[in-house]
């Protein structure tokens, strides 16, 4: 049995369209993902603010409210709870040059709606966490935007949120670039430092996603573990990466199997997960997939993410301790390599 509980978005099922061709597969209605998300063993699902209420720029606060009843129906029928609600900002018009770090004050206000709505969706959908990947939050163009600035519209924007609603927990998802190359917040360390500027630091944390340290040459479990010793990691997204190109969300353990590992270890030896915290598999079904695979990567990516956990629980503390009093690296290494060769 998993030790932990797992969520997944319902945009980790998608039809293949990309930057470069259109769709390859037939889009799959939403309650059909989560009745299947639920076969598959998953215990929740993340939402940004539109997957909840499609359209939702058309509605009046009252009416997403009403909208996001319809939502949680679907949730309750197939026993599944809601991990987060993230504004999604970088579709819209609005937020082409930013969101809450726009030059532009009509953008800013349009942003702080949609963060508003997306608080009022997740009180109906029963969470309390807020999840911001600040995706255009940063510049092309160095010279259109200060840095100073910047950082402290963010800051703005936070506590704007803040004091919307006093039972939110705000989880800043870090990531260096893609779609803009120079980050507001690239790194959990940002994270911090941003939520040591709020007016109320322990309600903003972080939210590590394998894929996005790796694009800043960063090991994840590093930084998963920076976060626990801050105290401040109230979400994860496992998924794996090759190398440092476009942010390519692949199965969980498929390319970079040992820094899997080290994240499910890391998690495990500090109690991840005690306080109700998902572990989300954030992973997206290839381009390449045809219809009846469109659910094969989230399988696969649990079935690693498990078989990890078990592979952590036979970690020999023991041999590790005698490895490092005679500091024999080199064998503790092999040990690691033969452990999930299954070699041990």
């Amino acid at each position: 049995m998993s030790r932990f509980k797992y969520s997944v978005g319902p945009w980790n099922v998608h039809s293949g369209a990309d930057s470069y061709g259109p769709p390859v597969r037939d889009e799959i209605p939403f309650e059909e993902k989560v009745k299947k998300f639920k076969e598959i063993g998953f215990d929740a699902v993340q939402f940004h603010d539109d997957d909840a209420v499609p359209n939702i720029n058309n509605y009046t606060p009252e009416q997403v409210i009403e909208e996001a009843k319809k939502t949680k129906a679907i949730l309750d029928k197939y026993g599944m709870a809601a991990e987060f609600v993230a504004p999604r900002l970088w579709f819209d018009p609005h937020t082409k040059d930013g969101g809450f770090c726009s030059n532009y004050e009509e953008d800013r206000e349009y942003a702080m709606w949609r963060a508003y709505r997306s608080i009022d969706i997740a009180k109906v959908l029963g969470c309390k966490k807020i999840v911001l990947w600040l995706a255009r939050e940063g510049t092309l163009c160095f010279e259109s935007k200060s840095p100073v600035e910047s950082t402290k519209k963010l800051i703005d924007a936070i506590n704007k949120m803040l004091d919307y609603d006093k039972d939110i927990q705000i989880l800043i998802e870090t990531k260096p670039n893609e779609p803009v190359d120079r980050s507001v917040c690239p790194t959990l360390g940002h994270c911090m430092a941003i939520s040591a500027a709020t007016k109320d630091p322990s309600r903003v944390g972080g939210l590590l996603e394998s894929a996005h340290a790796m694009l800043a040459g960063l090991d994840p479990a590093n930084e998963i573990g920076f976060a626990l010793a801050m105290g401040k990691l109230w979400g994860v997204h496992l998924n794996d990466q090759n190398g440092l190109k476009f942010d390519q969300d692949k199965s969980f353990g498929v390319e970079n199997l040992r820094t899997a590992f080290n994240q499910i270890k890391v998690l495990m030896e500090n109690g991840y997960g005690n306080n109700g915290e998902y572990i989300g598999l954030d992973v997206k079904v290839m381009r390449t997939e045809n219809q009846e695979g469109s659910y094969q990567h989230l399988i696969n990516s649990l079935k690693i993410a498990k078989a990890l956990e078990e592979k952590a629980e036979k970690f020999d503390y023991e041999f590790q301790k005698k490895c490092v009093e005679e500091r024999d690296y080199e064998k503790l290494e092999l040990y690691v390599v033969e452990l999930l060769l299954g070699l041990r």
